[in-house]
């Protein structure tokens, strides 16, 4: 009879998979392949002094090698069994006080200070983990995540790329992101339904001098029709009445002496806080024409030649009308589309419409 090889109970990758019932609401996909927690360990270039934080470190196959590099590790689990499962890990060895577990939600609790993170995430919380994490002060070096194939390819998509959209714009605004490494399904334990990536993230030092709310605001607008050029995107009746009482009210603190550039200073001293107010009731996708909600109707496109449609309009839409008619020719935007703007064009355009008053958030 041959000899059956036991796996021994403190290897990192072979984990601790077997008698656990995986939880689907968790999203828990354990990662398993040596070759891939290897070539994340490497890439990072982990010093020993550093802070790492785990999100997701499941039954901590990924845990312990970064326990060997690093100063500590923090690892945010939200399933109790896996916490139990950790702990034994480590447990009577010299690791073990290098280790604090955060037996949390990670979208819910006020992250520790860290010099770079880690993550398989679970990929119905991408988007809002990506983005707490980009709001996150003190900032940090830099994060690889673990995504969903389609995710990471939007997240690193460019101006003109099939994928490109607002979650391109807004986590490229904030960060330097890199396509690292392509990951089977068949490195996880379960399997998922698709495949993943791992995305090297590098947040901007200092962050960008921009209004979040306001660049998000816009992304939004713009990439509900991407393909449109921006003349056609700004004729929408819908969205000229959403612009035309944000000018209303804009010249009322105006009157009332309420500088909208104090506001604005004030606004980006907490810039961490602009981020997550415009992810608080965000879907994981921030999609747009290409799979997302779209809320503006060609059939509302306004026609500019009918002077019964005109007078339809009331009159602060009429005036956002023409102010943002006279920045796109002054800018030579009319023919630009949204899918093949970058992110200079979308802070000259922002930036020059603020400047009249016509606002976003």
């Amino acid at each position: 009879m041959p000899k059956v090889k036991k796996a021994g109970s403190n290897q990192a990758t072979a984990g601790r998979t077997q008698g656990i019932q995986f939880n689907k609401a968790f999203g828990q996909h354990i990662l398993i392949n040596p070759g891939v927690i290897d070539s994340v360990i490497e890439k990072a270039c982990i010093r020993p002094t550093d802070i790492v934080l785990e999100i997701g470190p499941g039954t901590g196959n990924m845990t312990i090698k970064l326990l060997q590099k690093a100063k500590k590790v923090i690892a945010i689990e939200v399933d109790p069994r896996m916490v139990i499962e950790l702990k034994k890990r480590v447990q009577g060895t010299p690791l073990e006080s290098k280790l604090q577990i955060i037996h949390k939600d990670a979208l819910k609790v006020d992250l520790p200070f860290f010099d770079l993170c880690i993550a398989n995430l679970p990929y119905q919380i991408s988007s809002p983990i990506t983005f707490k994490l980009l709001a996150h002060q003190p900032s940090f070096r830099v994060a690889y995540l673990m995504y969903q194939r389609e995710f990471a390819q939007r997240l690193v998509a460019k101006p003109g790329d099939n994928l490109y959209c607002r979650l391109s714009v807004n986590c490229q605004l904030l960060a330097r992101c890199d396509h690292v490494i392509k990951v089977s399904k068949n490195s996880f334990r379960p399997p998922p339904k698709v495949e993943s990536s791992i995305v090297r993230i590098e947040p901007k030092h200092p962050p960008p001098p921009v209004n979040f709310l306001e660049w998000d605001g816009l992304a939004r607008v713009l990439f509900q029709r991407r393909n449109k050029q921006l003349g056609s995107v700004f004729k929408n009746k819908k969205l000229l009445k959403i612009l035309g009482e944000n000018y209303r009210v804009a010249l009322n603190i105006k009157a009332h002496q309420q500088s909208m550039d104090s506001n604005n200073d004030q606004q980006q001293n907490d810039f961490g806080a602009q981020i997550l107010k415009s992810i608080s009731n965000e879907d994981d996708s921030m999609t747009d024409e290409n799979g997302g909600t779209n809320q503006m109707d060609d059939e509302d496109e306004m026609d500019t030649g009918s002077s019964k449609k005109k007078s339809s309009l009331g009159e602060y839409e009429q005036k956002v009308r023409d102010i943002i008619a006279e920045t796109l020719k002054e800018l030579e935007m009319e023919e630009q589309r949204p899918a093949k703007m970058d992110q200079d064009d979308f802070l000259r355009l922002l930036t020059r419409l603020n400047e009249q008053d016509i606002h976003f958030s």
